[in-house]
């Protein structure tokens, strides 16, 4: 009997991007300088084989079995913890031209009055500032960029985002169910998102940087002795 699990080899560098981001998490809402938190997930799309039975009285809805793979859609996260505000947008892919044209839009679109946009993401090969270059001419990428100041997670720390966290409400909330295509997708997403933002649902991360050094602290490198 076996157990398939994550074991990450930890020191400095998850060290510093962990006190990095939960240093950030500590600082009051200032809409000048909004955090802002980003992730993705992929989402199977499932078309039925044969028409569902509604519910009736005394019986629930009736699923068949069978189901048809209809693709696969890619579901961008954004959340604002303090304010309580987050947005879904549904892509064919999840390629660097289309985090650039998310980070365009937090830019120029979601938060265009902000003089810094601190966004927290994970360590995916597409989440670097490079992508606006690979996507827009050098004047548009840096204008964007300039904006712009990106905090990872530590590797294997991905549970360090509460992006991550508001993608497993939105999968249990939302995503629990067949849905056949993209268009329905960003349909029941986007209520789900409107829904959340009415309701103001804000996160707030109690895992401090004192609860690390202290409940973390055999992560954290041993220091030599001083002579």
């Amino acid at each position: 009997m076996h157990k398939q699990w994550c074991i990450a080899t930890v020191g400095a560098d998850f060290v510093c991007a962990m006190e990095d981001v939960l240093e950030l998490y500590a600082e009051p809402y200032d809409p000048k300088r909004p955090v802002v938190c980003f992730d993705e997930q992929s989402v199977q799309l499932v078309a039925e084989t044969r028409r569902p039975r509604p519910v009736i009285p005394g019986q629930p809805a009736l699923y068949d079995y069978e189901y048809k793979r209809a693709g696969t859609a890619n579901i961008f996260m954004t959340v604002q913890p303090l304010a309580g505000w987050r947005h879904v947008t549904v892509t064919d892919r999840r390629t660097k031209l289309d985090l650039a044209a998310q980070m365009k839009d937090l830019v120029d679109v979601r938060f265009p009055e902000a003089e810094r946009i601190l966004v927290v993401l994970d360590n995916l090969n597409t989440h670097e500032l490079a992508c606006l270059y690979d996507a827009y001419p050098a004047e548009e990428a840096r204008r964007i960029a300039r904006k712009l100041e990106f905090h990872h997670t530590p590797k294997h720390g991905s549970w360090l985002n509460p992006a991550e966290c508001e993608l497993s409400v939105l999968t249990r909330q939302c995503l629990s169910r067949r849905i056949v295509s993209q268009e329905v997708l960003a349909s029941e997403t986007g209520a789900w998102a409107i829904q959340r933002n009415q309701e103001r649902v804000r996160i707030e991360y109690r895992f401090t940087l004192n609860d690390a050094r202290n409940k973390l602290s055999h992560v954290y490198p041993s220091q030599p002795s001083q002579p």
